[in-house]
């Protein structure tokens, strides 16, 4: 679980003349280029297995799975649940607009002998029909893109699905349990990579700022993030808009109900 640390007293300075990657612009698709280097080892590092197979646990129940349903992870990062999943036996792939996390996921299975299937691809183009019994979409990538890419991509992933398939999601960024206790600035510290994380918050667009700060082997590297912060409400009305129904919101993996100041909002469904 992700430490923060208070940012008011940096525990070392920052160079403020480190060069920036001005290709990070929230402007552009910033998720394309954002997950190289250390941004993927710090989320490597960021959540530990007992927490990924807490999780898995979660999803086997929730998306009704059993050995050899055939699953999506997506995005999958460095297949963190996926490969967890896969060795519970369900058929799963994983897609990633990162190459370095689809490398490290391929790695990882290979190294573990499961079958599991790893392609670098836009969470937007999913190439299915009516094929698959589950997908998944967890850690905060729901609201990356703007309202019409994120309504397509649950549009996507209905139509993906089997009729009685299912779908969860998992964002802690939604207004009910991010804007209660918005952390302006907060360090974490992962072994000898530190990160710290500024963030701002703009009404009129709805959408969270984030600067990040990877500091490691004596090298800053600055990275920007942007994401669409929807309240449970909108969540719901998109969900149904793209042909889910049976949407439920829990606040927790043990299915507390979801309410002001839950620490995420997770919600399932079913294609209709």
């Amino acid at each position: 679980m992700l430490r923060p640390h208070s940012a008011s007293t940096p525990a070392f300075p920052v160079p403020s003349n480190t060069p920036r990657n001005t290709d990070m612009s929230v402007s552009t698709e910033w998720w394309s280029r954002f997950f190289t280097g250390p941004a993927v080892e710090f989320w490597r590092r960021a959540l530990p297995p007992d927490h990924t197979a807490a999780e898995a646990v979660f999803l086997e129940g929730a998306l009704g799975l059993r050995p050899g349903s055939r699953v999506i992870d997506v995005p999958c990062g460095h297949g963190r649940i996926a490969l967890e999943l896969a060795a519970r036996g369900a058929r799963v792939s994983g897609i990633d607009i990162s190459e370095e996390a689809i490398a490290i996921a391929r790695g990882e299975a290979a190294a573990r002998g499961l079958d599991a299937v790893f392609e670098v691809g836009d969470m937007r183009d999913l190439p299915f029909e009516a094929e698959l019994d589950a997908v998944f979409c967890f850690g905060n990538s729901f609201g990356y893109l703007d309202d019409a890419g994120n309504a397509l991509f649950l549009e996507r992933v209905a139509r993906a699905l089997r009729r009685g398939g299912r779908f969860a999601m998992d964002t802690g960024y939604v207004a009910e349990s991010l804007l209660p206790q918005l952390v302006k600035r907060a360090w974490y510290e992962m072994g000898d990579l530190t990160c710290l994380a500024a963030r701002s918050y703009d009404p009129r667009t709805a959408r969270l700022e984030v600067e990040y700060r990877f500091i490691q082997d004596g090298k800053v590297d600055i990275r920007t993030a942007s994401s669409r912060i929807h309240t449970c409400l909108e969540v719901v009305r998109l969900f149904e808009r793209a042909g889910l129904r049976e949407v439920e919101c829990f606040g927790s993996i043990d299915r507390k109900p979801f309410e002001l100041g839950s620490p995420s909002l997770i919600v399932t469904a079913t294609r209709s």
